[in-house]
């Protein structure tokens, strides 16, 4: 079974909510601003996913801006970045869709269909 970490009120977690659910994948589902993801998740599944660490962060989301981090983020060492992550669901791109073996950040219907198919 995979985890699905999702904020309900966003509209494209709805969507992929929803997709899952269209689709028969059976997922347990987790809050990512009431029991956001610790940095040692984020170092995890970045490396189960291969993608770069700049990938998990939520970068059209409010909080982003008002810390200012399209500056920083490149100045900013691996483990600061993981512990930004971790301090605030609200930071990471969503949906989160870990598996057994792999890891998906946002909601592209081809990638998942791909996965679940």
């Amino acid at each position: 079974m995979i985890l699905f970490l999702e904020y309900p009120k966003c509209s494209t977690c709805k969507k992929a909510k929803k997709w899952l659910i269209e689709n028969g994948v059976e997922f347990n589902d987790r809050n990512i601003v009431s029991e956001n993801p610790t940095a040692e998740e984020i170092s995890a599944w970045q490396k189960m996913s291969g993608l770069d660490i700049k990938r998990f962060f939520n970068t059209s989301g409010m909080k982003y801006r008002e810390l200012g981090l399209k500056d920083k983020l490149e100045n900013m060492g691996y483990d600061e970045k993981t512990s930004l992550l971790g301090s605030d669901g609200m930071l990471v791109k969503r949906p989160v869709v870990v598996g057994d073996d792999f890891v998906l950040v946002g909601f592209r219907e081809k990638e998942w269909v791909e996965r679940f198919e």
